[in-house]
């Protein structure tokens, strides 16, 4: 008799990194860097590499909570027991809002896509087409869901490092630049220097860089349902993050080499302007190809982290007891069906306001994004400090350079926010988060602490 009590293990490692991936890369690198470039300049490729940096010590720490006792619900579960029920509550809830919001920006995007190639069908059945496959895919049993991760995010790949080499081609031939400008490692600083915008285009692009990266937790999500956690999440973490950072520096790198910063972006993609240098005529048909697939991969990763989140807080009685009930293959089919649901009513809100809406969801995505990675680290600290000597030596994947990196990365998170808070553009984003953790605190107290202290 099988357990239908509990998720299944069918996770594979190769799974495990190829979700991250396909979660992680995807908007951010495609066409958003495009606006951390005009922030920064050349110097992007600092701010990157110190975003990466910033990332691999949430996700050490992450790693460290998961090895030690993986859990359903992951991170808001540890939230939850190392500093309290209402920070769970909080951190569970931003992670399923956040996943919500950029799903509503994915599968509109979806219909934008397929508006090159079928101008003449409404965009509204390409997204209702696209809610329903992905929601029957998670529907399926967790290995069936992990192929087709695994297949999307290696067409993801290998346009990057199809990207990487052509650039190094037209490095090397001399030949695809725009008009008056040179190819070569001279673009990095002559126009305007490597720091064009000083040290304040760095920070402003910190607001795209952090937002880039996100969605690389959901690692810690699956390690409930990944085949033997104490090796597969290890072995994931050490090798997801700087297999992103790299493609995302090399691949900015390789870019503003070809084309001089302030022109990337300005004639279109970064991926069209690269592979129309190489003579590729169909350049924008290849370049749909890939986003279709990014947005595709992205929704359904993050349906499947907002769903398993779910279901592990109403395991801990901090979402509607309905959420954890599962199929015969071990799925919580009531938190898809949600999801789903939820994702056709961002069809009409897109459809009524559709400048307004990006807007909203752009600013409380980057909130939301940098505010749960704040709380794994808070989260981990806590279990640390109160961890016995004995037991913290026996720790099997302990983050590095305790206890100064974890606090570096908790006070470069807090920066981070106040960051948002600054500059004007990104302003909109503190306010809509603060307005949702406040509304968050009262639902906790009305309806949610009664019953966890039962």
């Amino acid at each position: 008799m099988q357990d239908t009590s509990q998720l299944k293990r069918g996770l594979s490692v190769r799974h495990i990194r190829f979700m991250a991936l396909g979660s992680a890369i995807g908007t951010g690198l495609f066409y958003g860097s495009a606006s951390a470039i005009q922030a920064a300049g050349p110097a992007v490729l600092l701010a990157y590499a110190i975003g990466g940096a910033a990332v691999f010590m949430v996700m050490r720490a992450l790693g460290e909570m998961a090895v030690h006792r993986s859990a359903p619900g992951s991170f808001s579960y540890y939230a939850t027991h190392y500093l309290g029920p209402l920070a769970g509550f909080m951190t569970g809830w931003t992670y399923v809002f956040e996943m919500l919001v950029v799903c509503l920006a994915d599968v509109t995007a979806f219909g934008i896509y397929m508006k090159l190639w079928f101008p003449h069908v409404e965009q509204w059945i390409w997204v209702l087409s696209i809610v329903f496959f992905i929601g029957a895919i998670n529907l399926c049993n967790v290995k069936v869901f992990g192929e087709m991760e695994f297949w999307l995010s290696i067409i993801k790949v290998i346009a990057i490092i199809a990207m990487i080499v052509g650039g190094f081609f037209l490095m090397m031939k001399g030949f695809g630049q725009e008009a008056e400008s040179v190819t070569g490692l001279s673009n990095l600083w002559e126009h305007g220097g490597f720091m064009p915008n000083g040290i304040a285009g760095i920070i402003a692009s910190f607001t795209v860089v952090m937002f880039a990266f996100g969605g690389i937790e959901v690692i810690g999500i699956t390690a409930s349902e990944a085949k033997n956690p104490e090796k597969s999440i290890p072995k994931a973490i050490n090798a997801v993050p700087f297999r992103i950072l790299l493609f995302y520096v090399l691949t900015l790198f390789v870019l503003m080499c070809i084309y001089p910063w302030n022109q990337v972006g300005q004639n279109g993609s970064p991926f069209v302007q690269i592979f129309s240098s190489l003579g590729i005529d169909s350049a924008a048909n290849i370049l749909n190809i890939v986003v279709i697939t990014a947005a595709i991969s992205a929704i359904n990763s993050d349906i499947f982290g907002a769903g398993r989140m779910m279901y592990g807080m109403a395991q801990e009685k901090q979402a509607p007891a309905a959420f954890s009930q599962l199929t015969k293959n071990g799925v919580p089919w009531v938190t898809v069906m949600v999801m789903s649901g939820i994702l056709l009513l961002g069809v009409v809100l897109n459809y009524l306001w559709p400048e307004q809406i990006f807007f909203i969801i752009a600013s409380v995505a980057t909130f939301a994004t940098v505010w749960v990675w704040l709380m794994i680290l808070l989260a981990q600290y806590t279990m640390r400090r109160k961890m016995p000597a004995e037991e913290a030596k026996n720790l099997k994947f302990p983050v590095p350079l305790w206890p100064v990196a974890p606090l570096l990365t908790i006070a470069f998170m807090a920066f981070v926010i106040a960051v948002l808070g600054y500059f004007p553009k990104t302003r909109a984003a503190l306010y809509v988060g603060g307005i949702w953790i406040a509304l968050l605190t009262i639902s906790y107290y009305l309806w949610v602490k009664k019953t966890v202290n039962r």
